[in-house]
């Protein structure tokens, strides 16, 4: 036990020493700062992946366990109803044994006093045989003592001989009892050893079980703390991507400034030149047209507004609102029967003829990375071990929980992990 502790506090420092060693932001541009979040994205991953086998593996164990225990009780009930059994058999056993004494009691009286008869009646020699013949009156009564002599010796054998079968019948039972305790026992003995051998199995599994909740933990941790710094890099990206927008927008406005100042300044000198040149009014035409063709310019210039993704995206987007109120099951893939996160993104893209990964981590993957900012109908966000499908103005739909099943939720409700575009 000792030893299992040691080892579980070598694990936890291990991975104490992983946590402390994520880094704070230290990069100062958009892009710096997007390439450490993709790094840490990939970790993450990384950790998430290995939470995952982590949580199989002690699903594993915990079905070993199950299992295991499910054995137990078996053992146990088969060991009860086992000694059950030996204590009816040893009472049996006493019954038959005292019936065996008493017929062997019966059989040594009657033995006793068939002696003495045969003591009187043949023990005598010849001569008393023949004296009883001798005495008879007549024929007919020497006849009659003789057969009453055979019969008596028959009546003594035959008595004899049923005691003798009782006592062997007895005796048989009573074998056949103690050979039946004789197995009972070993069976029970089998069954015990089982129990032990189960007992030590099952603790072992409980040992692993609780080792992997360490484990498990600590990875959770690491996992966390990656997430935290995610957040703040993505938090530190809007800050800038907010700042540079002030920028540029500060830049406009001065931009601005300093063309209506030209231009102030340039209807100036053309009303000065009409009042010392003469045609002011050709001269104004002319610079009319001119400023007509530099606005013309100008409007080319300004990027025209995103048309909002592309029409499946909407569409797939579309699709899987018809099924918002449907619940949630785990496992399930069934859009109107139920299913959980993965197996309703993977429903609805299979509608479509695509072909998405199961899980939620595999999902995660798919398709080409594409920004928050970016983002289009159609498109799967990945919170790490839950994903939504993006349906635009901020929100998603998904299969939440099986209290609220498949609902709309807003696409930021959770730190986003990454955003895929399958179409």
């Amino acid at each position: 036990m000792k030893k299992r502790f040691v080892g579980v506090a070598v694990i936890i420092i291990a991975l104490t020493i992983i946590v402390n060693q994520i880094d704070p932001v230290y990069a100062t541009t958009i892009s710096e700062i997007q390439e450490e979040r993709e790094k840490d994205e990939s970790h993450l991953k990384d950790v998430n992946k290995q939470i995952t086998n982590y949580v199989g593996a002690q699903a594993d164990i915990g079905n070993d366990i199950e299992q295991l225990d499910a054995e137990m009780v078996s053992l146990l009930t088969d060991i009860n109803l086992i000694e059950e059994e030996i204590e009816r058999n040893e009472e049996e056993i006493v019954l038959t044994q005292a019936d065996y004494d008493s017929a062997v009691a019966v059989k040594e009286e009657q033995y006793e006093s068939m002696k003495v008869r045969i003591k009187f009646m043949y023990e005598q020699g010849d001569v008393s045989y023949l004296q009883l013949f001798l005495e008879s009156e007549n024929l007919e009564d020497m006849l009659n003592k003789a057969e009453y002599a055979e019969k008596l010796y028959e009546y003594d054998r035959k008595l004899l001989n049923d005691y003798q079968i009782a006592v062997e019948e007895v005796a048989a039972l009573q074998e056949k009892l103690e050979e039946e305790k004789a197995e009972l026992q070993t069976s029970q003995y089998e069954l015990e050893e089982e129990q032990a051998y189960v007992e030590e199995v099952l603790a072992k599994k409980k040992a692993e079980y609780e080792n992997y909740d360490v484990v498990l933990a600590k990875a959770r941790q690491e996992a966390a703390a990656y997430a935290t710094k995610i957040k703040k890099e993505t938090a530190q990206i809007k800050k800038l991507e907010e700042e540079e927008r002030k920028r540029k927008e500060e830049e406009e406005r001065k931009r601005k400034e300093q063309e209506a100042l030209l231009a102030k300044n340039q209807s100036k000198e053309e009303d000065t030149g009409d009042e010392a040149g003469g045609d002011g009014g050709n001269s104004k035409d002319g610079s009319d047209s001119d400023k007509d063709e530099d606005k013309d310019s100008q409007s080319s210039d300004v990027p025209k507004p995103s048309s909002g993704g592309s029409s499946k995206g909407q569409d797939i987007a579309n699709y899987a609102c018809k099924f918002i109120g449907n619940p949630y099951k785990a496992g399930g893939t069934s859009l109107t029967d139920g299913a959980d996160c993965s197996g309703f993104v993977w429903a609805v893209y299979k509608a479509f003829g695509y072909n998405l990964p199961r899980s939620s981590y595999a999902q995660s993957s798919a398709g080409k990375a594409v920004s928050y900012s970016d983002a289009q109908p159609g498109d799967i966000i990945y919170y790490g071990g839950h994903v939504g499908i993006y349906i635009g103005n901020g929100q998603i739909v998904h299969a939440s929980t099986e209290r609220t099943g498949i609902k709309i939720s807003s696409a930021t409700y959770r730190s986003i992990i990454t955003i895929r575009r399958i179409i």
